[in-house]
């Protein structure tokens, strides 16, 4: 069978945007009085959706969770600087593009923050599709952003390549039938 689809999860894979989330996270929650460490991130929550993440560490008022969630993405451009291409991995999915291939991200993460650092690394508008959070009712862990990137693409899961880092997202890529290659980026 052959490959037509390359499915990439964003934060983490395709740019390495850990360190970057997570210091801003972690400033919008000192604003808050809350405290959480780099590491405590990383190990614990790194990879979930805003809303699990913040339910996770305790805060149910959705106020307050939306009010974090969106001093959050006000602070995130500041560290735009702490942003890495995965370069490999980009150069790879280009060179199959340029041979007929198709490519898309597929991401728990939220549409602006996305496109926001496609833009600052100078890759915006390089990729057949943009699937978000807001395009599925079911998120990672579940397959369902997958199989939708599947049905967009006219493809089956036997000639689709899915990269992922989270477990979440491994699990998700799993379940949607397709091969998947997990990528490890130094956070």
């Amino acid at each position: 069978m052959e490959i037509k689809l390359l499915l990439l999860d964003f934060d983490g894979t395709l740019a390495n945007t850990g360190r970057a989330n997570a210091t801003s996270y972690i400033e919008a929650l000192a604003e808050q009085g809350i405290t959480i460490t780099m590491e405590e991130y990383r190990q614990k929550y790194f990879g979930l959706r805003c809303p699990e993440f913040l339910t996770d560490i305790g805060i149910t008022d959705p106020e307050l969770m939306n009010t974090i969630r969106r001093r959050k993405v006000e602070i995130y451009p500041t560290h735009f600087d702490m942003v890495t291409l995965n370069r490999p991995l980009w150069e790879f999915v280009q060179n199959f593009r340029s041979n007929g291939g198709k490519a898309m991200i597929v991401s728990t993460g939220h549409i602006d923050n996305i496109t926001n650092v496609m833009h600052y690394l100078g890759i915006e508008n390089q990729v057949d599709a943009i699937l978000s959070s807001d395009d599925v009712v079911r998120s990672k862990p579940h397959p369902d952003c997958f199989i939708k990137a599947m049905d967009m693409a006219g493809v089956t899961p036997a000639e689709t390549i899915i990269f992922e880092d989270s477990q979440i997202g491994l699990d998700a890529a799993k379940a949607s039938g397709a091969a998947y290659f997990k990528v490890e980026l130094e956070f």
